[in-house]
């Protein structure tokens, strides 16, 4: 009975997890050290109806992920302090599911393997098509969308199951006699 009502909870906490991010705004973050370049990319994202929080630092972005988590981040690469490519790494190591799309005005076939091997969502060298960037952006969101709903089936799947086999009579007397 007690796990049928923590599978129970799990499942409710899902459902509404998932209905909450339906029906918001997504929450993009950006990290650059370029203050054009997030200006630019802020607002092309709130166009689309996105909301963009822009860091300058990948070390301010951090600081902020330890509280709350986007829908996605983009990054530049090469900026101060920490990189593009160490972020990715820092982040799926807490957050392996969080898409994560990388940017460059340095592409080179090895930052791109880099990006790729590191887990990046996507790689977009400089200068990008701001349309290309939002398509982006919209896949990593309806990515994150999908596994909170393959989530919410598994869950739903594994709880109806639980409930069949737990609740029928003939498993309750099945029960007692263990």
């Amino acid at each position: 009975v007690l796990l049928n009502v923590k599978i129970r909870a799990a499942k409710h906490f899902f459902i509404s997890t998932y209905l909450w991010k339906k029906n918001m705004k997504h929450n993009v973050w950006i990290v650059d050290d370029d203050k054009s370049i997030r200006w630019v990319v802020e607002k092309a994202l709130a166009r689309e109806n996105m909301v963009a929080s822009c860091f300058a630092t990948a070390e301010e972005l951090l600081v902020e992920l330890s509280k709350t988590t986007p829908d996605t981040v983009i990054t530049d690469i090469k900026m101060p302090g920490m990189s593009g490519l160490e972020l990715l790494k820092k982040i799926h190591s807490t957050n392996p599911n969080l898409p994560i799309i990388v940017t460059t005005a340095h592409s080179d076939l090895d930052s791109a393997v880099s990006a790729y091997q590191g887990g990046a969502f996507e790689y977009l060298p400089k200068p990008f098509d701001l349309e290309d960037l939002i398509a982006v952006t919209q896949r990593a969101i309806s990515f994150t969308k999908d596994q909170i709903k393959a989530s919410t089936s598994e869950e739903s799947i594994s709880c109806s199951h639980n409930e069949i086999i737990g609740e029928a009579q003939s498993m309750q007397e099945v029960f007692r006699a263990i």
